[in-house]
């Protein structure tokens, strides 16, 4: 093992040929280095003493990379672990990015990228410890504008701090206003990457032939109206975190185009030709089954092993009703005060009311619902005709969009069946989506003639 050494690489290959390649090359850009031909003999070394950086080969005879990551990071979870795989093999450096790889790289390798990776890799290390020792000054993560005691919620943060000081592309998944974009900025704020800019782009807000210069910038006079260089989403996200919400929403081409920049780390401005490096972590959000959009051929299955590196779901209102008092009252706070207001609650009606509804528009339409009530409330307290929403849910089995000369027992009868067939027939769980008790259920099922299987 090399002594007294600074930027000390470990280099896992068992071939030969091109672990002496990377030994010469890494010595000429000024690392010290040490070398293993398989995993095992990696693991032994990672235990004898410290190392700054470990490039491994993920297929070796007897202990493969992904074996060895395993074990070196249970020995020192600190030591970023750059994967090296086949184009082939991309599917299983993702399983490798899960199990805590700093970052894979494709063979044959592109010697400009593994220098970038390398230095990005070392500077990372740095800023981690920096930020381990900033954060046990400063205390606890920071939940910033979440809200939530149920079980889910807990369980959503705890792996938002988790995954937040790494450097791993997020997929964020969830329905329209759970809340995606406040976890986003959660993990942003949560990184070593806080300092530096947290920009937002909504894919779905600007129309196709707009959205490519507003993710890679262009140059002046690339297309009519373009009377001087704009920097786009990505250079302005240099250092930080770029956050794109509703990916799915992009064509296949622009798919592409951003496929290449997180696998290159660069992109040229619309009508230039100047490549430009940036470093960016990208958090993504859909409120999409990108599953079943890659089966459609609407998304690219390449893109999506790339952006889910780590996949967060945030859960929709209505599995989380025990917060639904706290994320009222804490909206009736803040609009009190937006609105010169000093109201004191809600009417127990009212929140009756608020827990028992569905909330299909979720914490945002919950937000809506509460500044409506402010805003309309003549009282100190809110109460249920303060908000205009109830009015049009006159029965607890509301659900989308009902035409009024359809009566009121075809509607029932409708939404039970729509719900009772989404979980397969699952009393318990429809009775628990609905709102209702599993007797009530039963005895609605016996009206309508309809038998279950649980």
């Amino acid at each position: 093992m090399t002594n007294d050494s600074k930027n000390l690489i470990l280099i896992v290959d068992d071939d030969h040929a091109h672990r002496t390649m990377l030994r010469t090359l890494l010595k000429g850009w000024g690392y010290s280095v040490d070398e293993a031909d398989d995993g095992s003999i990696a693991i032994d070394m990672v235990r004898q003493g410290p190392y700054d950086l470990i490039l491994m080969d993920i297929r070796m005879i007897r202990v493969s990379g992904l074996e060895a990551l395993v074990e070196i990071k249970t020995i020192n979870p600190s030591i970023p672990v750059i994967i090296m795989t086949a184009y082939s093999s991309v599917e299983t450096a993702v399983e490798a990015l899960k199990n805590g790889a700093y970052d894979y790289l494709t063979k044959p390798l592109d010697f400009d990228e593994l220098k970038i990776t390398l230095s990005r890799a070392m500077d990372h290390c740095k800023l981690k410890e920096e930020n381990r020792l900033l954060k046990e000054n400063l205390g606890r993560f920071d939940r910033r504008d979440i809200i939530g005691r149920t079980p889910v919620m807990l369980s959503l943060l705890e792996t938002v701090a988790q995954v937040a000081p790494s450097e791993a592309t997020i997929l964020i998944t969830g329905e329209s206003g759970a809340g995606k974009e406040v976890i986003a900025e959660a993990i942003h704020s949560n990184s070593s990457r806080n300092k530096a800019p947290f920009i937002k782009l909504n894919c779905a807000a600007i129309t196709e032939t707009l959205l490519e210069s507003e993710i890679f910038g262009h140059e002046k006079g690339s297309f009519t109206g373009a009377y001087r260089r704009k920097e786009g989403r990505f250079r302005q996200a240099h250092g930080g975190s770029l956050f794109l919400d509703e990916v799915s929403e992009m064509s296949l081409g622009m798919q592409a185009k951003l496929l290449r920049v997180l696998q290159e780390k660069e992109f040229t401005r619309v009508g230039g030709e100047e490549i430009i490096k940036v470093d960016v972590r990208v958090i993504a959000a859909t409120n999409k089954d990108l599953a079943k959009e890659i089966e459609a051929r609407r998304f690219r299955e390449d893109l999506f092993y790339r952006l889910n590196v780590v996949s967060l779901r945030v859960p929709p209102l209505r599995e989380r009703k025990e917060d639904i008092p706290l994320l009222a009252h804490n909206f009736l706070t803040a609009f009190s005060d937006k609105n010169q207001k000093t109201i004191k609650g809600f009417t127990p009606r009212a929140m009756d009311r608020l827990i028992r509804y569905n909330w299909p528009g979720n914490v945002r339409e919950l937000m809506n619902a509460v500044e409506r009530g402010v805003v309309l409330t003549r009282t100190d307290y809110i109460d249920e005709t303060d908000m205009p929403f109830f009015k049009e849910d006159e029965t607890e089995f509301k659900g989308g969009d009902i035409q009024s000369n359809i009566p009121l027992d075809e509607v029932e009868r409708a939404t039970i069946l729509s719900t009772l067939e989404s979980f397969n027939g699952n009393k318990s769980e429809t009775a628990r989506r609905l709102g209702i008790t599993r007797r009530t259920l039963h005895k609605k099922l016996k009206k309508y003639g309809v038998m279950a299987s649980r």
